[in-house]
C-alpha cells in the first residue's frame, strides 16, 4: 500500500523524526514496530536506525537523497557508519545546523536556505551530487521543513509564491503541488515521509489533503 497514516511515539510530525531516500529510510533506534512496519510497507525501503548528533530528530538533522547524506554537526563513528548507507556524508557547518530543516533536495536538484554560504552550496551538492540554490517557500528559509520533494513531484506550504513554486520546478525537475496535511498544518516537510513509491503521513491528516499530497507526490493507490 504506498500510501499510510501513523504517528511517531505518538507525534503527527513524522518529517522530524523520519527520513527517507528511494531505498533506504533513517528511524530513530527509540523508533517503534509499528512505525518501522509502516515505512517497510509504505516507502519499500530498508530501514537504517541510528540518532544524528545524538538526536533523535533525525529527519530534522539530516538532508539526504539516493547519493548521499548531508549533516550540519559532528557525528561518532557509529553513526557515521549507518548514514553511509545512504553514500556519501558531509558535514556542512552552518549556523542553521539542522539540514533537513532547511534543505529541500531529490535526486535531480537542491533548494536551501537563503543564508547558507557558497561552501556550503558547493559542499552540499557534491555529497548529494546535484545543483544547489538558494530559496524561500512562503518568504521561509526553512525549506525543508515548509516543503516536501521526491523524484515524482513536490508538495509546498500554501503560501508559496508562484516565483517560489516556478524555482523548485527548475531546479528539481518536478511538478509542484500547494498544500497543508496534519489537519490545516502548512509545514508539510515536517508532517510527511515519503519517496517515489509511497507517502507515509501523520494521522491527523484528512481525506482531502491526502487526495492533494498524492496527486503532488504522484502517489496513488
Amino acid at each position: 500500500m504506498p500510501v499510510g497514516r501513523t504517528l511517531y511515539s505518538g507525534s503527527p510530525y513524522l518529517g522530524v523524526y523520519l527520513r527517507a531516500s528511494e531505498s533506504v529510510a533513517l528511524v530513530p533506534p527509540a523508533a517503534t514496530g509499528p512505525v518501522e512496519r509502516d515505512l517497510e510497507r509504505t516507502l519499500g525501503v530498508r530501514l537504517v536506525r541510528t540518532n544524528v548528533a545524538d538526536s533523535e530528530v533525525v529527519g530534522a538533522m539530516v538532508a539526504l537523497n539516493s547519493n548521499g547524506v548531508v549533516v550540519g554537526d559532528d557525528l561518532d563513528p557509529a553513526e557515521r557508519r549507518a548514514l553511509e548507507a545512504f553514500g556519501t556524508v558531509s558535514v556542512v557547518r552552518q549556523r542553521q545546523n539542522a539540514m533537513g530543516n532547511n534543505v529541500l533536495a531529490n535526486d535531480r536538484g537542491a533548494i536551501v536556505h537563503p543564508e547558507f554560504s557558497d561552501g556550503a552550496l558547493a559542499a552540499i551538492g557534491e555529497a548529494l551530487r546535484v545543483p544547489v540554490r538558494r530559496g524561500t517557500l512562503a518568504g521561509l528559509g526553512t525549506v525543508g521543513m515548509a516543503g516536501l520533494a521526491t523524484n515524482r513531484g513536490a508538495v509546498v506550504h500554501p503560501k508559496t509564491t508562484d516565483r517560489e513554486a516556478s524555482a523548485v520546478e527548475e531546479l528539481l525537475g518536478v511538478p509542484v503541488h500547494r498544500s497543508t496535511a496534519n489537519f490545516g498544518v502548512p509545514i508539510v516537510g515536517a508532517c510527511v515521509v515519503a519517496n517515489s513509491r509511497g507517502l507515509l503521513m501523520g494521522r491527523p491528516t484528512t481525506a482531502v489533503e491526502i487526495v492533494h499530497l498524492q496527486q503532488g507526490l504522484g502517489i496513488f493507490e
